[in-house]
């Protein structure tokens, strides 16, 4: 089963049909105990599917680091790059117990499917990082997953580990979406792939799959709620497999999409 949130309310996808649940709001659906009984009992069946706003209601977004080897390279790279250190500190998190966890967003600053995503105005080295995105209840367990878009800028990060949060939260630098697959996080076959076009043409192309993750999402979500509460449930970005050529940063009006079957294709163009 899928799970939209829409400008209608939410809206269920059963069966190759949609079905609707106006009485119910997105922070009591994802927290709700018996979940997938409640949206098997939906009923009032709905024709078209109104547009989208992103997977989530009160959740905060948070992100975890350095769960792919390819992105362990990356990073370190991107040290010496920006500011000529050696970023063993990224190799030493791959392999530490800790992972790395970081606030990412509120829900206001999250993109809906088909919207528009930001790039920083300062800072030339700008990418988009394909995730899969877990949504888990307030009790930690995980009820579904989306796909995620974790907008980041290598040149600021790369300069100082202590710029993380200005290269990874502003205005527009996280997306999800279009659907929220009811269920665990998928097997590690999963495979997320990333296009990118820029007038008309694809400039980058890539794919991974979440067997070359180091760190299971479960894990991942169990560290998160070590020391925080969560209330209405979160959603967590679980590190990207995939980063563009070093020569590659995003320019305004690219279009960006992820795919992560069978939650759906996000799309969004870069302003």
């Amino acid at each position: 089963m899928k799970l939209y949130h829409t400008t209608h309310g939410i809206v269920v996808g059963r069966d190759n049909k949609l079905f609707g649940m106006p009485r119910h709001g997105w922070d009591e659906l994802i927290n709700a105990p018996h979940l997938p009984a409640l949206l098997a009992a939906a009923e009032a069946q709905v024709n078209t599917l109104p547009p989208l706003l992103a997977p989530l209601g009160s959740q905060e977004v948070w992100a975890a680091g350095v769960t792919y080897l390819r992105s362990r390279e990356a990073r370190q790279h991107e040290v010496k790059t920006s500011s000529g250190g050696e970023g063993d500190f990224y190799a030493r998190v791959y392999e530490a117990e800790r992972p790395e966890l970081f606030f990412k967003s509120v829900p206001r600053r999250v993109s809906v499917p088909g919207g528009m995503v930001r790039i920083r105005r300062d800072a030339k080295w700008q990418v988009p990082e394909p995730e899969l995105a877990v949504i888990a209840n307030c009790r930690g367990e995980i009820v579904g997953w989306t796909v995620g878009n974790d907008m980041s800028a290598r040149d600021i990060e790369g300069e100082n580990p202590l710029y993380l949060p200005q290269a990874k939260v502003w205005e527009g630098s996280c997306a999800l979406g279009p659907a929220m697959v009811v269920g665990p996080s998928p097997g590690p076959e999963t495979e997320i792939a990333i296009t990118i076009r820029r007038g008309g043409k694809v400039v980058v192309s890539a794919s991974t799959s979440l067997a070359k993750m180091k760190r299971k999402p479960a894990e991942l979500v169990e560290w998160l709620f070590r020391e925080c509460a969560f209330p209405s449930g979160v959603v967590l970005l679980t590190g990207t497999g995939i980063v563009p050529p070093d020569d590659f940063s995003l320019q305004s009006g690219d279009i960006i999409q992820i795919n992560i079957s069978p939650a759906g294709e996000l799309t969004n163009t870069v302003a």
